[in-house]
């Protein structure tokens, strides 16, 4: 853990005591991973966990979310802090005792933290709703997994009525030392677009591929020509990604297939560059087609946005943590994380940020710890503590003085 120093608000010490009550919550949800938009019984554990607390609950129709809003003792600022509580389609191989008993389903991305630690945020917050001129708004979200959940809960108007004069979320990394907080102004996470090609020739025989029109060198030939283009093409300060994880053609060893079939992921961390790289596939690769008697089809299936950090709520972020958790809590990324998050969606309406959490098992190196979405991906639960924290004394923070000017 970061070397810390309880400010007087003393939402850590708060946060440590509520600690078995986090864990417990956490490996509850982790226990039983819910996926998509549909989380009904995750959503039940939040529901229980905040009963009893002066909390107004808004539901969604199209999903599983929900808005938790807690109206302080006096009037003022809006300020929305979110959790995510979707899984991901995996098998689970992380050893720890409380695995998930969904056959396919795993907790692999930090989701059932998210949901404890603001589940826990919320508790301290009501205990202390006398002390609060302004509303918070507590965002439970499913979804985030490729299912525009965030996207769905703005789009019903969840997030208007009240809507947040500011918006703070922090999602959970074992690659990173237990209890830092890291972010960065601008650009912080990645759109996420994924691709279908099919390259299209003529069949034949193998042993005659000059009576066919083989469409696998051509495809093959495709994906380098993609790699160069990336290098040539895109300015190495504002990068893009392009990476095919499926290819598929032929149906055995002496039969030239007609077409090739290839999917995967396109990476931007601004939308002109995201624009380019659709615009500069697309063209490379049906001209490569072409000039083999091929065609190439390319579809793009949108995905995320770019997530881009206010530089106002990124210095606000820093003051509170470096104030609850010490100075050497808060550390500047250097670079965006080429992950993609529909939190997005909230920054694009509300001025905001996305922040990261350390949460590297005790005893491993932090480089090298199993990342999110790996099927051994484990975290510190100790950290979580930190967490909880953070959103507290980022509410309040906003709360008290807005965004710095």
């Amino acid at each position: 853990m970061a070397d810390t120093a309880t400010a007087p608000s003393s939402f850590l010490g708060a946060a440590q005591k509520l600690q078995p009550d986090t864990i417990k919550l956490r490996r509850a949800i982790h226990e039983e991973p819910e996926l998509g938009l549909d989380t009904p019984k995750t959503l039940e554990k939040v529901k229980a966990a905040l009963a009893g607390l002066p909390l107004t609950l808004k539901e969604a129709r199209s999903c599983t979310g929900m808005i938790a809003i807690l109206d302080g003792a006096r009037a003022g600022r809006t300020v929305l802090l979110r959790g995510d509580m979707d899984a991901l389609p995996m098998p689970e191989d992380a050893p720890v005792n409380f695995k998930s008993k969904i056959q396919g389903a795993m907790h692999a991305c930090g989701h059932d933290a998210h949901t404890s630690m603001l589940v826990s945020a919320a508790k301290i917050l009501c205990a202390r709703r006398d002390q609060i001129a302004g509303r918070v708004l507590f965002m439970f979200q499913p979804g985030e997994e490729g299912h525009f959940g965030a996207k769905f809960m703005l789009e019903e108007g969840l997030l208007a009525d009240p809507a947040p004069d500011a918006a703070f979320a922090l999602h959970i990394t074992p690659n990173a030392p237990a209890g830092i907080v890291t972010a960065k102004a601008g650009p912080m996470m990645a759109s996420a677009d994924q691709f279908q090609l099919v390259v299209r020739g003529q069949g034949g025989h193998a042993s005659m591929p000059h009576l066919a029109i083989d469409p696998m060198p051509v495809a093959c030939e495709i994906v380098t020509a993609i790699q160069a283009f990336i290098t040539r093409r895109i300015d190495a300060f504002d990068p893009a990604i392009f990476t095919v994880t499926t290819m598929n053609a032929g149906t055995t060893y002496n039969v030239i297939g007609e077409s090739v079939r290839m999917s995967g992921t396109m990476r931007a961390i601004s939308e002109a560059t995201r624009k380019k790289l659709h615009e500069g596939v697309a063209h490379v690769a049906e001209h490569i087609a072409r000039a083999h008697n091929c065609t190439a089809e390319f579809n793009i299936d949108a995905g995320f946005p770019v997530t881009i950090n206010d530089g106002r709520a990124v210095s606000l972020v820093e003051r509170a943590v470096r104030a609850e958790l010490g100075d050497a809590a808060f550390v500047r990324a250097n670079a965006p994380v080429m992950g993609a998050e529909d939190f997005s969606y909230v920054l694009q309406k509300t001025p905001g940020a996305m922040s990261f959490l350390g949460v590297c098992p005790e005893g491993q190196d932090f480089r090298n710890a199993c990342p999110c979405h790996s099927n051994k991906m484990e975290l510190n639960e100790a950290a979580m503590a930190a967490g909880v924290a953070t959103h507290c004394a980022t509410a309040e923070t906003f709360l008290r003085d807005g965004l710095p000017s």
